[in-house]
């Protein structure tokens, strides 16, 4: 069953009931919110299943140029044009989703984008991104985007949510500290466990919680007692830089304790 995301669910399907739907389209979002789930579920109400149905998703562990994390290669994306070079099974839509399309690498998104200047017969393509200002313009410009937005209903992650907040549990303490102890806690680090990433992304969604907490739209807590020394141009500035430096450790060979070791002598 899809939670919310009604609007998203009644347009495509009343360009679908028109004939009229787009052979390509960019879901954007922020993550675990359903995107994934929602295009499988709109292939499957259009006729659309396996063999005619296939999923792209990040290749985990394996480099796309950069330092961690998985990517989708050019020979990923080859696979994809082999599979819609073949008429569908079923005699309806062929359909790729490509999830975390942000994750392709440059040889990956070159090779894609001749596949949506060339659709096929009823192909439908579905890219889905959190950060879709990584793609190329030009596969931007031949999508038709979709805005998802998270679901007041949509409970959150157990999983991911434990997670982060023992990653917070352990930044609090070093982002007070002195130098020799964020040097220390960035070599402490196991990077072959421990996504880099994931780092500095809950240290930017405890940085956008201080610069609410400054506009006085959030309340103030005791835990964040030590950042009033800050000004909301200091966070901006540091919220820049962990945007910087996430998206460096995503898409270049950054040295992940390096980039860590920027982002916290700046806070």
């Amino acid at each position: 069953m899809i939670i919310g995301h009604k609007k998203q669910w009644e347009f495509l399907k009343k360009n679908f009931e028109l004939n009229q739907l787009s052979h390509a389209y960019l879901f954007t979002g922020a993550k675990e919110i359903g995107k994934k789930f929602f295009a499988k579920e709109f292939s499957e109400f259009i006729g659309c299943r396996f063999p005619d149905l296939m999923m792209v998703d990040p290749e985990d562990g394996k480099p796309f140029g950069a330092a961690q994390g998985g990517g989708i290669s050019i020979k990923k994306i080859r696979e994809v044009q082999n599979f819609l070079a073949y008429k569908s099974y079923n005699g309806e839509f062929k359909i790729v989703i490509i999830d975390d399309a942000e994750k392709m690498n440059q040889e990956a998104q070159s090779c894609f984008l001749k596949t949506l200047e060339e659709p096929k017969g009823k192909t439908l393509l579905i890219l889905i991104s959190s950060k879709p200002d990584m793609l190329l313009s030009t596969i931007i410009s031949r999508c038709q985007a979709l805005k998802f937005f998270r679901p007041k209903e949509l409970p959150a992650n157990p999983e991911r949510l434990k997670k982060n907040q023992e990653i917070l549990k352990e930044l609090m303490p070093v982002i007070s500290s002195g130098f020799a102890d964020k040097f220390k806690y960035a070599k402490s680090i196991d990077f072959e466990k421990q996504n880099a990433g994931d780092i500095v992304e809950v240290m930017q969604r405890y940085l956008r919680h201080l610069l609410l907490l400054k506009i006085g739209i959030e309340k103030l807590e005791s835990q964040d007692a030590s950042f009033e020394k800050y000004s909301v141009n200091d966070i901006k500035k540091v919220l820049n830089l962990a945007e910087n430096i996430n998206n460096k450790l995503l898409f270049t060979n950054a040295n992940p304790k390096l980039a860590l070791e920027i982002l916290l002598l700046e806070i």
